[in-house]
């Protein structure tokens, strides 16, 4: 068919000249309504006869060098056919596919349309006959974007919040704007549902149009039209997501456009056309390409204006993301030298651009590491240089993926410093720079997150092939530095920018070269490193205590730093971490450690200490995680022992664990047996696992079998009690059974009792009495023995099983008595004395009389009593008792050991614990033992018994607690500690209550002298006993305050008896306790409540305050100290609320634009909050406390009492958030009011000497250089623009353009013994608006001789950067600073008089 027939459809003669002229004239951005017969008939048009057309006109297309193509012009011109009219009409079905209510018909003849106009576009001598219009020409380009369907943009939108879970504040929008979106939402909710089959036409003329912009690409310059390569270039990039690519690509120039299989191949080649030089500056095109592959590579979704939103990272998304990387380095590979800078600038907006979701970071950094593996050495060299420097940047998610991206180049082939002329970039080459300066440097950062995750990538960088990424390590933790600097000295301060800045980040960052300067810090050398590494592991952040461990123990795995009793301990005790993860993570690495370390017996024993305990822990998963554990190590190897075949390692492991368990680690077997019973619910005890251990009984190892026997006999089937009754015949007989195995061999002998036969028992009772009357077992024996004896003797009738007890029992008590009676009546007996025979008798006398009672006469509470002291008058008659009022310790001494006397204080408890007469008699002289005896076993043992016989006798050893809780301030340490450890026990199961003086002596047992019982202190009353009783230390504080000063005139406080000797004892008066006494009061405040400080405030008013005022308590030397005191509390930082106190909106250096919902929510709710408690505040210290202090202050005065000075000490501290409002708060005492706003000046002025002091002794010199040498090496500088620039997105307008510049805040650090105040610094980010065409001058960071000064967002505002605002000079870079260094040009330190400043304030 020729070409005018198939131009006959579109009507073109009976269009009307006035309606084209109309579309001309609207420039084709409005829909021009045509009659409606002939609208009807162009409509009526179908696909067929677009596509005739189209293969008419690419006949003249296909060959723009051939004479026919020529004469198309000619043709039309001879066949009358409207030029104008045919742009006309193609624009009037490209308008129609465009709108958003178009069905499936008019899309597809829209783009129909478009593709024939492009197609004549690049027809040679289409701008000469008037078809090329500019805004036709993107309408058409872009056609792709609204004729295929998409999701709603509303539901897009939350498809995108959804895959972020982390979002920034909503961005202020102008009217138009919202008008502009409510349209659009309109438009939405009549969008059509299309069918397959309509999306398969659709989808056809999509490929059509997109292969006629490739030819245009191919013939049509666009050179001198940059706004169309830009819109090209934008269009390619979104139709990279249209559909998933067929096949792998190789982006090579296809011979035929229609061999491009998908859409997104022929999208990567319209963006390698448009770097070609035809259609501009090949650097400029490449900018404009990677500018918008920079948001793919990214997954984000960049709009023309706003900030980028999150994709969902699903397998499209990740695939395009690979193809697009592989792209760049296809056009790097291609272009080379031309390439490279750009690249270099891509790279740093994919590091500056990078959001804080770990799994975005993780793309990111494999995305660096694969474009740098593109780059010359000199290149890489110049980007880790530039990367350093990004390290140190003030927004934490920079650091953070600084570490990742280093990590990522890590596992890179490593670079030779040779490779490079320049030495000083020949440094940043090697992996060690990037381990010891780079990576390892963030263990002192700020940000937790970024500590912990360094930690964390350290701890991987052992586990890489490389050597010399190993012996970086190694170099860290042995190499000895030059200068040892302390945390303290080291740790970097980085401020956070402020939230409206932070929001404008995305929508004014220049796509341009990031500048960063920085100075050097000095590292710490090996011994600090390792001492900070512990630290890090009891950090109070969790990640970084998790990521410390998983540190330590790649260091000890890899034989770094040596398997010492401080590192195994410090990886133990993690296992009792307060927070869940890291008592899981510390269980892992315990395991970990334990199998590259197995044969390691330091190894083991903290493997155990760490596992073993975690059994009982309270939360379900952790127990889980420790039973997995043990499971895997000792029960799940158990396998039949075989003399002639070796044990693997494993069992060896097994056996050598369970040897460790029997002998050093045997105070771990209450937990142990703890698994047990938990795993006996399970039935996890088999025959089989039964049989194998009795085949390990005669081993070398048979004490670990007979251990787990003990654990698995009593829930497991019948075993075998031939074997058991073997073993336990050869253990009678024989000498060299260890103690701990014998335990266990009657253990499981009294699991088996009821399975035996009469006659079996009768043997075993008999060689188990026999051995019991010998006295040569251990104490520990003896007690197992007792029990089995029990066991055997234990039958369904109660009253024979207690017959039997008392037959065989009170053998055993005749025999013990037998033998006291002849070592204590006897004249010199105790000359002769046996000591371990003596207290073996009084061991087995306690145990035997808890199953015999009624054997138990008076003679033999006597005989106990006597080995405590001398009375044998009394024990002769055994008429007369002791009197009770007596302590033992005053009768004759006598003269047997010590040793001896501590068990008969445990054997006259037990035989307390079964009369209770005993209990009445002995408990007074219990007491006063406590408080006159002098040897530590037996006042050790009476604390143990006393606290027994409360669980059993409640009542009646509640009278004797304050005796009990004296000892918290004995003076052996020893004896306090089993002291807190007994009362905290008994408080648990409220056995005692917090009554009398209890509570305020565990208050004095926290400012114990001996760290480790303070300690333990604290732990019990915050993780044991507040949980029972959250109200517990509101309800004490104010009788605290009268206690540790000893006041007792109140009416109402501090009226508990005491004795003189506990008054003295305890007493924490005058001023050399008042640092112990204030470190109580900042404890119990810490962990008030925000309630219970406001309620603890107007209590204090009540009853401290207005008794004072009111004169109720007399204002002496003593009232003075408790008035004093009462006001250095009311001025304690801890006393404030902290929904006041606490700044909303997280931590210092963490990014607001990375919170999600809910923790905006958060920061909303607080901010609310903090209003409404600081007027409910307000409105109290108004009502309740202003009265009472000028009353106050009125009689202080009269008395002329120095508590003055404190009571205007505590209105400077609590004025400070009311110095405005000073006059409003004392209108009722206009001189206070005067004198305090006068105070509250002097303060201030104070305050800001002694700050330029500080920073002009300590750094102002050093400063001063670094100043100067930064003005010298940058001449950028924000000024407002002497003309007025157009923004690429519109932006509000801002009021004080001086608002929008950059803030940078100096570390100070004041030394004031008052007050220590650490502000932090921030980094400084100055950006510039790049003036359209000004690329004159090379970049700083760009390598030395290549002369580029590239940006990939000209003509966009800078970083922070409003209206009226901009930088002279370099204006193609994006200068970043770190928080070391002070913004150029700032003043030089110059120290002036408050006199002058006050002038120069008053000028301004």
């Amino acid at each position: 068919m020729s070409l005018i027939s198939a131009l006959q459809f579109l009507r073109l003669n009976e269009i009307p000249k006035a309606w084209v002229d109309a579309v001309w004239d609207l420039e084709f951005t409005e829909t021009k309504s045509l009659d409606d017969s002939i609208e009807d008939e162009l409509a009526a048009s179908g696909d067929k006869a677009f596509r005739t057309l189209y293969q008419c006109l690419l006949v003249y297309a296909a060959d723009p060098q051939d004479e026919a193509s020529q004469s198309i012009w000619a043709i039309l011109g001879e066949n009358e056919v409207p030029i104008k009219s045919l742009v006309a009409v193609l624009s009037f079905f490209v308008l129609a596919g465009k709108a958003q209510t178009a069905n499936a018909q008019q899309r597809v003849s829209g783009l129909h349309a478009a593709s024939i106009y492009l197609l004549l576009l690049g027809i040679p001598g289409s701008i000469a006959t008037k078809v090329f219009h500019e805004v036709l020409l993107d309408t058409c380009s872009d056609l792709t974007a609204h004729c295929w369907p998409q999701d709603s943009g509303k539901k897009r939108k939350k498809d995108m919040m959804k895959a972020d879970g982390k979002r920034s504040k909503p961005q202020r929008r102008e009217p138009s704007e919202m008008e502009v979106d409510d349209a659009e939402e309109e438009d939405e909710e009549e969008e059509h549902n299309f069918s397959a089959r309509d999306l398969m036409k659709i989808r056809d003329a999509v490929v059509l149009l997109v292969q006629s912009l490739l030819r245009l690409l191919q013939t049509f310059p666009l050179k001198d039209r940059p706004q169309s390569a830009a819109h090209g270039t934008q269009i390619f990039s979104k139709l990279l997501y249209f559909e998933p690519a067929i096949g792998e690509m190789t982006f090579a120039a296809p011979l035929d456009i229609s061999e491009l299989r998908s859409v997104p191949e022929m999208a990567f080649y319209g963006l390698k056309l448009l770097c070609s030089p035809k259609h501009g500056d090949q650097k400029e095109s490449l900018r404009r390409v990677f500018h918008r592959l920079l948001y793919v590579i990214l997954m984000m979704n960049k709009d023309t204006r706003g900030k980028p939103s999150l994709l969902v990272p699903n397998q499209a998304v990740q695939a395009t993301r690979k193809q697009a990387l592989r792209f760049v380095c296809h056009l790097v590979q291609e272009l080379k030298e031309t390439a490279l800078p750009v690249l270099q600038i891509l790279l740093q907006h994919v590091c500056f651009q990078m959001v804080e979701r770990s799994e975005f970071r993780s793309h990111g950094a494999q995305a660096v590491g694969m474009l740098t593996s593109q780059m010359e050495s000199t290149d890489y060299a110049g980007f880790i240089k530039w990367l350093h420097k990004f390290s140190k940047s003030s927004k934490m998610v920079c650091r953070l993926f600084s570490v990742d991206v280093a990590m990522v180049l890590l596992e890179q082939p490593e670079r030779s410093p040779e490779e490079v002329q320049d030495p000083e970039l020949s440094c940043f080459l090697p992996h060690k720079f990037l381990i010891q300066d780079l990576m390892f440097d963030r263990r002192m950062d700020d940000s937790p997150t970024v500590q912990s995750h360094a930690l964390a990538c350290l701890a991987q960088c052992l586990e890489l092939p490389s050597l010399n990424v190993t012996r970086a390590v190694h170099n860290l933790f042995y190499a000895t530095g030059t200068q040892t600097v302390l945390e303290s000295e080291i740790t970097e301060h980085t401020g956070s920018l402020s939230a409206q800045q932070t929001q404008k980040t995305y929508r004014t960052l220049p796509f341009r070269t990031v500048e960063i300067s920085t100075t050097d810090v000095s590292d710490c050398d090996a011994r600090e490193n390792l001492a900070l590494l512990l630290r890090r592991v009891k950090d109070s952040k969790i990640n970084v205590r998790k990521s410390a461990l998983q540190t330590l123990v790649g260091l000890l795995k890899h034989n770094v730093i040596p398997l010492s009793g401080e590192n195994l301990d410090t990886l133990s005790e993690r296992c009792r971490d307060p927070a869940v993860s890291v008592k899981k993570k510390a269980l892992q690495c315990v395991g970990e450690l334990l199998g590259a370390k197995p044969e390691c017996s330091a190894v083991q024993k903290a493997w155990l200490q760490g596992v073993v305990p975690a059994v009982l822990d309270p939360e379900n998963s952790v127990q889980d995680r420790a039973l997995e554990a043990l499971d895997q190590v000792l029960l799940s190897q158990v396998k039949p022992y075989s003399a002639s075949r070796h044990l693997d390692p494993g069992q060896r492991l097994t056996w050598e664990l369970l040897d460790l368990l029997c002998n050093e680690c045997w105070n771990l077997s209450r937990y142990f047996s703890r698994a047990f019973t938990i795993w006996s619910k399970q039935n996890k005890f088999t025959q089989t696992l039964v049989t194998n251990l009795m085949s390990h009984t005669e081993a070398d190892h048979a004490a670990g079998a007979w251990l787990l026997l003990s654990k698995v006999v009593p829930s497991s089937p019948r075993p075998a009690y031939g074997k058991i009754l073997d073993a336990w015949d050869s253990v009678v007989s024989s000498k060299d059974v260890t103690g701990t195995t014998c335990c266990h061999i009657l253990c499981v002998m009294g699991d088996i009792a009821m399975h035996l036969n009469e006659d079996t028992k009768d043997r075993v009772i008999v060689d188990l009495m026999s051995w019991l009357k010998t006295f040569t077992l251990s104490l520990e024996v003896i007690s197992a023995a007792v029990e089995a004896l029990y066991q055997l003797g234990r039958s369904e009738d109660i009253k024979d099983t207690q017959a039997f007890l008392n037959q065989r029992c009170g053998e055993l008590v005749s025999v013990c008595e037998a033998y006291l009676a002849d070592i204590i009546l006897r004249e010199k007996g105790a000359q002769n004395l046996n000591e371990e025979l003596m207290v073996k008798h009084l061991h087995t006398l306690g145990v035997a009389s808890l199953h015999c009672p009624a054997k138990v006469g008076k003679r033999t509470v006597l005989l106990v009593e006597s080995v405590l002291t001398t009375h044998s008058d009394t024990l002769a008659e055994c008429q007369e008792e002791l009197p009770a009022s007596l302590p033992l310790s005053q009768f004759q001494a006598n003269s047997l050991p010590t040793r001896v006397r501590a068990h008969g204080v445990i054997t006259l408890g037990k035989l307390c614990l079964q009369h209770e007469e005993l209990v009445q008699k002995y408990l007074p002289v219990f007491a006063r033992e406590l408080e006159l005896g002098t040897e530590v076993a037996v006042r050790n043992n009476v604390v143990v018994i006393m606290c027994d016989l409360c669980v059993r006798y409640t009542n009646t050893v509640e009278h004797y607690i304050p005796n009990i809780s004296a000892c918290l301030r004995d003076s052996e340490a020893v004896i306090r500690e089993q002291t807190l450890i007994m009362l905290t026990s008994l408080l648990q199961e409220e056995f005692v209550k917090w009554k009398g003086s209890l509570f305020f002596r565990f208050m004095v047992a926290l400012v114990d002298p001996v760290p480790a019982i303070a300690s333990l202190c604290e732990y019990c009353l915050l993780h044991l006993l507040l949980k029972k009783n959250p109200e517990m230390f509101s309800q004490h504080f104010i009788e605290c305050i009268f206690h540790f000063n000893s006041y007792n005139k109140h009416n109402s406080y501090n009226k508990f008896p005491e004795s003189e000797r506990e008054k003295v004892r305890f007493s924490l008066k005058g001023a050399q306790h008042r640092e112990k006494r204030f470190r109580i009061y900042r404890f119990l405040l810490e962990h008030f409540t925000d309630a219970q400080r406001f309620n603890i405030t107007v209590k204090i008013n009540h009853t401290i305050l207005a008794c004072f005022a009111d004169e109720e308590l007399p204002l002496d030397a003593d009232g003075a100290e408790v008035l004093s005191e009462t006001f250095n509390i009311l001025s304690l930082k801890e006393m404030k609320l902290q929904a006041i106190t606490t700044p909303a909106g997280g931590a210092a250096g963490e990014e607001a634009e990375e919170e999600n919902m809910a923790a905006m929510a958060k920061v909303v709710l607080q901010v609310a909050q903090k209003k409404v408690v600081s007027q409910v505040q307000k409105k109290a210290f108004i009502e309740n406390t202003v009265p009472l202090i000028i009353s106050l202050k009125s009689l202080l005065e009269q008395k002329r009492s120095p508590v003055l000075r404190d009571l205007m000490a505590y209105l400077q501290v609590t004025m400070q958030d009311y110095r405005t409002e000073v006059k409003e708060f004392f209108s009722g005492d206009e001189q206070l009011a005067a004198e305090l706003e006068f105070a509250l000046k002097t303060a201030e002025k104070e305050r800001e000497m002694e700050e330029q002091m500080v920073d002009c002794s300590l750094t102002g010199a050093a400063r001063t250089s670094r100043v100067q040498g930064s003005i010298q090496g940058s001449p950028v500088r924000c000024r407002p623009l002497p003309l007025p620039f157009t923004f690429a997105t519109p932006q509000p307008p801002r009021p004080n353009p001086v608002s929008a510049r950059l803030a940078f805040t100096d570390r100070r650090v004041h030394s004031s013994g008052r007050r220590d105040h650490v502000r932090s610094k921030s980094i400084a980010l100055e950006g510039t608006v790049m003036p359209k065409g000004a690329v004159d001058y090379r970049a700083i960071s760009t390598p030395k001789g290549v002369d580029i000064n590239l940006t990939f967002g000209e003509g966009v505002s800078a970083i922070f950067s409003d209206r009226g605002t901009s930088v002279v000079g370099d204006t193609s870079v994006l200068h970043v600073r770190p928080n070391e260094q002070q913004a150029p040009g700032l003043r030089q330190w110059n120290v002036q008089s408050p006199l002058r400043q006050r002038k120069k304030s008053f000028q301004v």
